[in-house]
């Protein structure tokens, strides 16, 4: 089931969430609060993490929340969603 709630969390946060990765935060933080994949302070890390590595912040946020969810199988669908969901809003 952690994999499905990844795959549509993400799915969610690309499709609802306007303004780029940082206006992204606040949604990403309800959803990992909500299904209780990390603590605030991993989420505080994990986002400083994700503003180091290049790359889009919220595909890179994505990637680490899914790994620490579900491994690298979580990392995967994660940014899969994030992407598949940038793709979507993109092409409608």
């Amino acid at each position: 089931m952690t994999l499905l709630d990844l795959l549509f969390s993400f799915l969610k946060i690309g499709l609802f969430s306007f303004g780029g990765g940082y206006a992204m935060i606040p949604l990403i933080q309800s959803e990992i609060e909500r299904h209780g994949w990390m603590t605030a302070t991993e989420f505080v890390n994990i986002i400083a993490i994700a503003e180091m590595t290049p790359g889009p912040i919220a595909v890179n946020s994505a990637t680490f929340i899914g790994f620490k969810a579900a491994g690298l199988s979580g990392a995967l669908v994660a940014t899969l969603g994030e992407i598949g969901a940038r793709r979507i809003a993109a092409a409608g």
